[in-house]
């Protein structure tokens, strides 16, 4: 348990000294400039604790970044556990409630965050490297993985939030769309359900269940510890120790389990007062250690992932203005990830839309890509790369995914290399073995019941008469 002293004067001219220290780097310098993030280290503390390191002396910063395999993938028959207990790591300790916390990295011009999306739950702490004014921030940080209070009144205020946020997206089709395209697409799978959960389930999340999930999931063996900044090597292994010693012992989880792909193609058309439909198309695609990840995200880049100059924009939206927004996007995960194409169009064109991009998904499996398309989209990916580390933060991000997925050490030097690697016939290939329209799940949220009645005949999953097949 960790008795932290707090000295108000101190911390006054700590605050505005700080304060004053973050503003003139902002202004001189903008966004921290980048470590060379392929230069990092990687080491285990002595407590199970795996750590990947990249220096950063440039500025006086340091960003840390705890990822645990805690995600909502985690919740069991809790829907909405892993974001809870995420979430009230804020709340305070033993002996400092939420405001104190609140205040002493503020004191200090620290910046906590914490957040829980389907298959990993992050920490972070962003701090000056100041040596009293990094200790605030550090102290603070770990009396709050060391000695999580979750007191009761503060969990009560966070499930009301949540079930607010729950009726709020009711009313956002987009929100729907996505909920329902999960549901579907995942069945019985961990990932079917939103992090957030459901209205059935939060009202359970209280203060023993979040106990147990933090004691059991939030584990020394269960973390990847990201840092980049000023720090020394000698200097990093000893934070890495303190921070490892903070978190209880216990074992990772077992692997996640593959979804059971649909068998047959799923349509559901949700009715909803507005002028616009949301559209989700898709289906379970794609682990992050695929082999066959790079030529699926090259052809994705062509197909709805590359903006303006995507096939799936130009059909849709340029040559027939029938969509608002139209785009296709991979999303790689610990179990196979989504695969999504997400547009939004005039209801009362809705079913004229939803043909075309069928069509120009069918005959994107079949024809593939061209070879102007495929180096126009190497050329592409490969350019913007290094935007994805133009950051500290933007770095500590990228060494968690390495530790959390597990990736190849030279992830970051070789990645480029895989991206130019990819063929025409890589990309084919990929597109014909995994995507099947048979086995899409599409999604339509938005205007009165019946408007894609005119699409029935052309669905073979139509066995009941009508337009609309639900798992």
């Amino acid at each position: 348990m960790n008795h932290l002293t707090t000295n108000p004067a101190l911390h006054s001219s700590v605050g505005l000294h700080a304060l004053a220290l973050l503003l003139l780097l902002g202004l001189l310098c903008g966004p921290t400039p980048p470590a060379r993030a392929a230069d990092f280290e990687t080491w285990t503390t002595s407590n199970g604790l795996r750590v990947l390191f990249a220096p950063a002396p440039t500025l006086p910063m340091l960003d840390i970044r705890l990822v645990f395999d805690a995600g909502s993938a985690r919740d069991g028959d809790h829907g909405g556990l892993a974001r809870m207990t995420n979430l009230a790591l804020a709340f305070g300790t033993s002996d400092l409630d939420a405001d104190t916390v609140a205040e002493r990295f503020e004191s200090v011009g620290a910046q906590f965050s914490a957040s829980a999306a389907r298959d990993m739950a992050i920490v972070r702490l962003r701090t000056l490297t100041e040596p009293d004014w990094m200790e605030v921030a550090l102290a603070t940080f770990v009396s709050l993985l060391a000695d999580p209070a979750f007191p009761e009144d503060d969990l009560a205020r966070a499930r009301r939030q949540a079930l607010q946020a729950l009726q709020r997206d009711r009313q956002e089709p987009g929100a729907m769309a996505s909920r329902e395209f999960y549901r579907l697409a995942y069945g019985d799978h961990p990932y079917a359900v939103h992090p957030l959960g459901t209205e059935q389930s939060v009202p359970t999340l209280e203060g023993p269940l979040v106990r147990v999930f933090f004691q059991r999931h939030y584990t020394a063996q269960n973390a990847v510890l990201a840092l980049t900044g000023d720090l020394s090597m000698n200097a990093a292994q000893a934070l890495s120790q303190r921070i490892g010693a903070a978190l209880p012992q216990g074992e990772r989880p077992a692997a996640l389990p593959s979804p059971e792909i649909p068998s047959e193609p799923i349509m559901k058309h949700i009715p909803f007062p507005s002028e616009q439909a949301h559209i989700v198309m898709g289906g379970p695609l794609l682990r992050l250690d695929d082999p066959d990840r790079f030529p699926l995200s090259v052809a994705n880049h062509v197909f709805g992932g590359g903006g303006f100059t995507s096939r799936l924009f130009q059909d849709v939206r340029t040559e027939r203005g029938l969509a608002y927004s139209v785009s296709s996007h991979i999303q790689p995960m610990a179990a196979e990830g989504p695969f999504l194409i997400t547009m939004q169009t005039g209801v009362h064109q809705a079913a004229d839309a939803l043909t075309v991009l069928r069509d120009a998904l069918a005959a994107f499996i079949s024809e593939g890509v061209t070879e102007e398309e495929l180096a126009a989209s190497k050329d592409n990916i490969i350019g913007r790369f290094p935007l994805g580390l133009a950051s500290n933060s933007d770095i500590a991000a990228t060494l968690g995914m390495i530790g959390f997925y597990d990736l190849a050490p030279d992830y970051l030097t070789t990645y480029t290399d895989h991206v130019a690697r990819v063929t025409r016939e890589d990309a084919g290939d990929a597109l014909a073995r995994r995507l099947a329209m048979d086995r899409m799940v599409t999604v339509v949220v938005g205007g009165p019941a019946g408007i894609l009645d005119a699409l029935q005949d052309e669905h073979p999953d139509d066995r009941s008469g009508t337009p609309f097949v639900e798992r």
